[in-house]
């Protein structure tokens, strides 16, 4: 922010020196980054560049900077109370004022005055704008520079005859528009349906909050004026600024949010001035439109808080002085202070915020720093404890963590969008080609998959934990996923591989007593086969072999193995509780059994109808494998199982366990149809 020192003490009583200035901005937070002695007609001036940081735009105005130095010095602070005298007829009888976007433009505002004279403006003014490196125009658009770096509020002046209607329409721009901006050289612009634009009743004359138009501009033969006091949302300004590729002193000062609250006061200074240099008269009443003036912000703070977090005494008068001088408005409420944040502060929102003003006031450079430290690591969280355990029991099985973007393509991510949800999209230009925040972790991890396969690496095994997103109307949820790939070796193994490692898993995060039941799913498009996994009767997720259609469009063959989990919930409660158990004191006998049954036949069925028999000294059920083909009947698997028999005083014989094997084998042919294999 370039300063004229001269400027600054128009505001301050008494007057500081450059140097005072200088020290005193840079304790309140504004470093001196440059000084230039500048040469006037009628004396000399200082001009000094201050350091703002985004949040301070209240700053960037002489006004802004003159209070900091005033709260911090004690000084008196001298700020303008304008009150312009109005004479003409209503300003409503000239000109309409049509806000179509109040959400982009919260207020608009628009005073009329007629018969001002054009002319250069007088020394005081010229010489203010001189010291900061500004080129004098004229005395009207000098006001709105004048007034710009004085509040830190833009304006702008049209010339009245040269506007359609006499009409003000806030819209947005029409696909392709042309816009002649401002400035001698400018050439035509061709705009797009994103840009706000201040229009007539035939086109647009100004680039909201970036640039007035050269087709209204004011030059020395106007007299009727159109006296222009907006706010813009930032976001917007921001965005066709760097669009187009203009930029200039309003556009900076609306990216750092100009509240609805300080427009009018602006307004009445610049008619103030116009009508002390340029002469005329100002018609009454204000012609405005936009959304209602939000109510100031109210924020509290706690005294002994504010004590405990700076390590410092300060007197509970210290700082409400502190406040009040920064033009917070303070009520004490017993051990709090209760702040009414002026308009000109968007940046203080919580009680943390009013603890760093009075700091600032107080001066960050009078508290102590300890020479030590005390620490005290807190162990890790449950949720972090089970992510590391997942990650070491995956990368123990072979898999490597893969770190992808949370952006994807629309290509990628259709697939995996569930029925009932749909895609969510990033308004932003920079992430045009992947704007979809992605549906499941496997679109990324199928990617680095394919990048791997061009470079030659074989087999390979990725693994990624992070955040899926999916849209239900106005609302979205976010969860945690583990997506898993990995290519199958052995065709005929089918899914056991990637079981296998999903077991594990199971047992890790809930302990050896967990039931994973995994079940056929034909209605996941994504996966042919695939299925669903339930761990102790909860949804845990899908796992499969991804379908060829989906594999084609990731350019992968053969289809890789692919599993996506929900493991947020179990991640939260990890580790689990589990019991120590006494090791076995007598041998077990085990026995093998290979049946054929149908091919569609859950194991969890299996497994259910045996442990429902009860038999006496059954210790474990243990699947073994399945077989397709061979001898085994069309549309029929072998599958074989382990019983295992323990007792837990003595050593069974074989002829104790073969009647409850023959009672396995009889439960088996009667309710599954199987048929033992020899």
């Amino acid at each position: 922010m370039l300063t004229s020192v001269r400027w600054i003490n128009d505001y301050l009583d008494p007057p500081a020196t450059a140097d005072e200035q200088a020290e005193l901005a840079t304790r309140a937070g504004f470093p001196l980054e440059g000084r230039e002695d500048i040469a006037l007609p009628d004396g000399t001036d200082v001009c000094q560049d201050f350091e703002m940081t985004s949040n301070r735009g209240d700053c960037v105005s002489h006004v802004g900077l003159a209070r900091e130095i005033a709260a911090i010095s004690g000084r008196h602070l001298k700020i303008p109370h304008p009150a312009p005298s109005v004479a003409g007829p209503p300003a409503g009888t000239l000109v309409s004022v049509t806000n179509r976007e109040p959400r982009r433009c919260p207020l608009y505002t628009a005073r009329i005055i007629r018969g001002a004279t054009i002319k250069p403006s007088p020394d005081w003014l010229r010489d203010r704008l001189l010291a900061r490196g500004e080129i004098p125009r004229n005395n009207v658009v000098d006001a709105t520079n004048f007034v710009l770096f004085e509040l830190g509020q833009p304006t702008h002046v049209f010339d009245l005859a040269k506007l359609a209607g006499p009409e003000i329409i806030v819209r947005m721009a029409d696909e392709k528009e042309s816009f002649l901006p401002l400035g001698e050289g400018e050439r035509a612009i061709t705009l797009t349906t994103d840009d706000l634009v201040i229009a007539d009743r035939e086109r647009a004359v100004a680039l909201a909050g970036v640039k007035g138009g050269g087709l209204t501009a004011v030059t020395e033969n106007s007299t009727d004026l159109l006296l222009e006091a907006a706010t813009f949302d930032p976001v917007t300004v921001r965005n066709t600024s760097r669009r187009h590729g203009i930029a200039s002193a309003s556009s900076y000062r609306f990216e750092r949010i100009v509240h609805p609250g300080q427009v009018n006061g602006a307004a009445e200074r610049l008619a103030e001035i116009i009508l002390e240099i340029a002469g005329g008269e100002l018609c009454r009443d204000v012609v405005a439109d936009g959304a209602p003036i939000p109510e100031r912000r109210r924020v509290s703070m706690r005294m002994d808080r504010c004590r405990q977090l700076l390590g410092v005494s300060i007197s509970d008068e210290q700082m409400h002085e502190f406040l009040d001088r920064l033009g917070f408005e303070t009520h004490p409420t017993g051990e709090r202070i209760e702040c009414l944040v002026p308009v000109t502060r968007p940046d203080i929102e919580r009680e943390i915020d009013l603890i760093e003003e009075v700091s600032r006031m107080f001066g960050h450079d009078r508290i102590p720093v300890e020479e030590t430290i005390a620490v005290r690591v807190a162990p890790p969280q449950p949720t972090e404890l089970a992510r590391r355990a997942v990650a070491d029991e995956l990368v123990g099985a072979g898999f490597i963590e893969a770190v992808t973007h949370t952006l994807t393509d629309e290509n990628s991510a259709e697939p995996f969008r569930p029925n009932d949800a749909s895609l969510l999209r990033v308004d932003d230009d920079r992430a045009r080609s992947s704007p979809i925040l992605q549906p499941s972790v496997l679109p990324g991890l199928l990617h680095v998959r394919r990048y791997n396969a061009d470079n030659g690496v074989g087999p390979l095994r990725l693994f990624e934990s992070a955040a899926v997103f999916h849209g239900h109307g106005q609302e979205h949820t976010e969860r945690i996923a583990l997506g898993l790939v990995m290519d199958a070796e052995d065709d005929t193994s089918g899914l056991r591989p990637l079981r296998g490692v999903v077991e594990r898993l199971a047992t890790l995060l809930r302990g050896p007593e967990t039931t994973l039941d995994v079940r056929p799913d034909e209605k996941t498009a994504w996966l042919a086969p695939g299925a669903t996994v339930e761990l102790d009767g909860e949804r845990l997720g899908r796992i499969g072999r991804l379908a060829p259609a989906v594999a084609r469009r990731f350019e992968l063959d053969p289809s890789p193995l692919v599993a996506e989990l929900f493991v947020e919930e179990m991640y939260a409660s990890f580790p689990p509780d589990t019991e120590a158990q006494p090791l076995p004191a007598f041998p077990a006998i085990e026995r093998d059994l290979s049946v054929v049954v149908a091919d569609d036949l859950a194991w969890t069925d299996v497994n259910a109808a045996i442990v429902g028999l009860e038999l006496d000294h059954l210790d474990a059920i243990d699947f073994v494998t399945t077989f397709r083909g061979g001898s085994v009947p069309a549309g029929r698997k072998s599958l074989t199982l382990r019983l295992r028999f323990r007792a837990p005083n003595r050593t069974l014989t074989h002829e104790e366990v073969g009647p409850p094997v023959t009672c396995v084998i009889e439960t088996l042919s009667s309710r599954f149809a199987a048929e033992v294999r020899g």
